[in-house]
Order: C-alpha cells, then sequence, then structure tokens
C-alpha cells in the first residue's frame, strides 16, 4: 500500500487532466481504473457512514447547546402546529392567505425535523455518526424543505401584493385553483429538484477522511469530501439551483416594491406605520433567509470558511423557521381568534357547542350562565 498523500497527489493529477483534456475522458477513466487496480486501492464509495462534527467540539458546550436548540425545535413545532390546526378548525381562515401560511408552517415543521432532532441525539448519546444512507436522505429532504421555503415565501409576496395593489380583483387573481396551482408545483418541483442532487451526491465517490464539519449532511460539505470531480454538482447548483433562487428573489423584490409604493399613497400616517411594521417584519425574515443561504451556497469559498458557513446555516435553517410563526401568523388577529377558540373548545366543549347551536338565546355570557 502506498501511503495517502501519494494516492491523493495522483488522483489530483487524474482530475486536473480530465478537465484540461476532456476529449480523453474515457482514457482517464481508463487510467483512473488500472491504477485503482495496481495499487489495491479499495471502491471509494463504499464508505458506509460520516461523522458530523456538529457546531463545537467543546464537552462544556454540549449541554448549552442542547437545551438552546431543543427549545427552539419544540417552540417551532408547536408553534406551528398549532397554527395549521387553527387554520383547519376555522372556516374563516380558509382563504388563499392562510392556505400558503398553512403549508409554510408545515415545511418549516418538517425544516427544522430534518436536521435538529439527528443533532440533539448526537449530542445526547455522544455519537456523531450518521449512516451513508442516512446522510444522503437527510441531504435529500433539506433540499426539498429548504427550496420549499424559498418558493412559498415567494408565493405569499405575490399573494400580498395582489392583496394591497389589487384589493378589488384579489377574488379573481388568487382563485382557489390557482393556490392549489402554485403550491403543488413547489412540491414536486422541489422534490424532483432535491432528487437531482441526491442521485448526482450518490454518483461521486468519498475519500477515506469522512468528517463533516457540519450539524447535518448539507451538500457543500459533502462535496468538499469527494475524491472525483464534482464539477457537474457544481454546475448544477449554480445553474439550476441558482436559477431557482433567482426566481425567488425576483418575485419578492417586484412585490415589495410594488407594496411599499402603494403603502407611500396611503393618506394616514398611522396607516402607513402600521403597513410598514407588517411589510418590513416580513421583508427582515425573508432577508435573513435568502441572504444567509446565498452566503452557504454561491459565495466564494475564499470569502465563506468552514465556521462562517455553519453559523449562517444555523440562521436560515433554525432562526428562521422559529421567527415565522410569530411574524407571519402570532401576530395576526384572526390567527390568535382562531387560536382561542380552538384552546376554549378543548377546555369547554359543552358550553361552544350550545353557544354556537343557539345562538338566539341570547348573548354569549347568558349561554353560558344557563349551563
Amino acid at each position: 500500500m502506498i501511503p495517502s498523500h501519494t494516492r491523493r497527489l495522483t488522483l489530483e493529477y487524474c482530475i486536473i487532466f480530465r478537465v484540461h483534456k476532456p476529449r480523453l475522458t474515457n482514457f482517464i477513466l481508463l487510467t483512473q481504473l488500472s491504477v485503482y487496480r495496481q495499487f489495491g486501492w479499495e471502491n471509494l464509495t463504499s464508505i458506509s457512514e460520516f461523522y458530523l462534527l456538529g457546531l463545537s467540539e467543546q464537552p462544556e458546550q454540549q449541554e448549552v447547546l442542547f437545551g438552546l436548540f431543543l427549545s427552539m425545535y419544540l417552540v417551532t413545532v408547536a408553534g406551528n402546529l398549532l397554527i395549521i390546526l387553527a387554520i383547519i378548525a376555522d372556516a374563516h381562515l380558509h382563504t388563499p392567505m392562510y392556505f400558503f401560511l398553512a403549508n409554510l408552517s408545515l415545511a418549516d415543521a418538517c425544516f427544522m425535523s430534518t436536521t435538529v432532532p439527528k443533532m440533539l441525539a448526537s449530542i445526547w448519546i455522544q455519537n456523531h455518526v450518521i449512516s451513508y444512507a442516512g446522510c444522503l436522505s437527510q441531504l435529500y429532504f433539506f433540499m426539498l424543505f429548504v427550496m420549499l421555503e424559498a418558493f412559498l415565501l415567494a408565493v405569499m409576496a405575490y399573494d400580498h401584493y395582489v392583496a394591497i395593489c389589487h384589493p378589488l380583483h384579489y377574488i379573481m387573481f388568487m382563485s382557489p385553483g390557482l393556490c392549489v396551482l402554485l403550491v403543488s408545483a413547489s412540491w414536486i418541483m422541489n422534490a424532483l429538484h432535491s432528487l437531482l442532487h441526491t442521485l448526482l451526491m450518490n454518483s461521486l465517490s468519498f475519500c477515506a477522511d469522512h468528517k463533516i464539519p457540519h450539524f447535518f449532511c448539507d451538500i457543500n460539505p459533502l462535496l468538499s469530501l469527494s475524491c472525483t470531480d464534482p464539477f457537474i454538482n457544481e454546475l448544477v447548483i449554480f445553474t439550476i439551483g441558482g436559477l431557482a433562487g433567482l426566481v425567488c428573489v425576483l418575485c419578492l423584490i417586484v412585490s415589495y416594491t410594488h407594496i411599499f409604493s402603494t403603502i407611500l399613497k396611503i393618506p394616514s400616517t398611522q396607516g402607513k406605520q402600521k403597513a410598514f411594521s407588517t411589510c418590513s417584519s416580513h421583508l427582515s425574515v425573508v432577508s435573513l433567509f435568502f441572504g444567509t443561504s446565498f452566503c452557504v451556497y454561491f459565495s466564494p469559498p475564499s470569502t465563506c470558511s468552514a465556521q462562517k458557513g455553519t453559523v449562517a446555516s444555523v440562521m436560515y435553517t433554525v432562526v428562521t423557521p422559529v421567527l415565522n410563526p410569530y411574524i407571519y401568523s402570532l401576530r395576526n388577529r384572526e390567527i390568535e381568534s382562531s387560536l382561542r377558540k380552538l384552546i376554549w373548545v378543548k377546555k369547554n366543549p359543552l358550553p361552544f357547542v350550545i353557544l354556537t347551536s343557539y345562538p338566539i338565546w341570547g348573548s354569549p355570557l347568558n349561554c353560558i350562565h344557563h349551563n
């Protein structure tokens, strides 16, 4: 067996030669196979597991990270599930805006459930190993929900634009069929997009060093461990992924530009401040999500180190799903009213049934008093 650094140099020479001499691809592949057989290398794709380094390797920080991420995960999942239940239970919320909110809440809950539980389990049992199949599965669902969130944020921005700038034509523009089509297309397109990235990742070969400097199986850390040329993977990221992200960003910019121009025409100062407060909170979360994700996937490696990339990943994988329920829903009076009704039904089912069944008996207080 030859030393590992000699094997790596030989393989790097093959990769560089293949890039600069594309017409000799078949010859280079045969050369690589012969070199593998000559030196008795094992199949590099036979790696069975990866090792997730996590956010920190300091033992004293593990308990703090566990408590912090566990609390954020529970708050996010509980908040999003309550929003979904409130929208389903209240017929007054069966509108396009809340239909998109329900899908965003579902995407946020699944988004965090893809990465955070594995990290919490790794800290709790002190085992940071993840299987090869588990890593690719996590990559698939992570790519699915991160792109789905981007598409839903763009769709919701368009919904806000129609509601504010064209309120009289809102029902015609945002028909139920169009809403279902937008959401279904987002799910299907992103499922296929994630499948493409997963299959391309599965076609790569990985070296003996299987330590991932991250808390989940993200696409860039995995590409850095590849011993084969990841040119096709990177090309797909910058073309298909970049195009999808650009479409979402353009939709957001155009929608919010028209929204702010319409808000400026409101004669009431109080109305302007309220509208600006709502739109600015939406825009801040959108900027945080897209800004950090673009820093991770589309910035040069020289400007975004592994540590900075991990911090940026935390911002859009953990912080944004935590903020979304509060920004988009829990500040909404209709959602708050529906949640109160939902909790009231669970605590006092009989008075609520009598109240809703026999409103002619008088005021709510009288109805409850008779029970």
